[in-house]
């Protein structure tokens, strides 16, 4: 399953990437997220916006104070 560390990238550019990376992947995958916060503006722009984001699977846990690790699954078609 797809994993993206987005820590590294410039805040600007996280989403696109998000997206473009979220686009590619198969019904039925997940995308693994790792962030240095919360992804709650992403969740809501993810349900408002895809309509294949399985949002009753989405999960998220705090790991560290800056580590946040999110669980973004594409509906099974």
């Amino acid at each position: 399953m797809p994993r993206l560390d987005v820590r590294e990238i410039p805040p600007v550019n996280r989403h696109s990437k998000i997206h473009e990376t979220f686009d590619a992947m198969e019904p039925g995958e997940t995308l693994t997220i790792v962030n240095d916060h919360e992804p709650k503006p992403l969740y809501y722009e993810m349900v408002a916006e895809i309509s294949s984001f399985d949002a009753d699977g989405y999960a998220v846990q705090q790991e560290k104070p800056n580590k946040f690790v999110a669980e973004f699954p594409k509906r099974d078609e």
